[in-house]
């Protein structure tokens, strides 16, 4: 099997190592729903589902109103670039 690599597309890697990837972005799983995630950067907060077909970002109280900003991201798209989109925050 080829080397997986940030470049490489996030439905290319097993569910473990997207999660551990999530804890080393700082991310924290949700207990009771294991596909959700929360994490806290700086002047955001967002809770990130692993949805069947997307990974599916709320920045919670991110919109100019109070709104939570909804994103979904494929996982045919780099891990690298999820990553760059996610965690740039909203």
């Amino acid at each position: 099997m080829a080397q997986l690599t940030p470049q490489s597309p996030l439905y290319n890697f097993p569910l473990p190592e997207i999660e551990a990837w999530l804890k080393k972005m700082g991310c924290d799983q949700n207990p009771q729903e294991l596909n959700c995630w929360y994490v806290k950067k700086g002047n955001w907060e967002a809770e990130i589902t692993l949805d069947i077909e997307d990974i599916c970002v709320s920045y919670l109280n991110a919109g100019a109103d109070g709104s939570d900003i909804k994103r979904a991201f494929p996982y045919s798209l780099s891990r690298q670039d999820i990553e760059d989109a996610v965690f740039s925050g909203p």
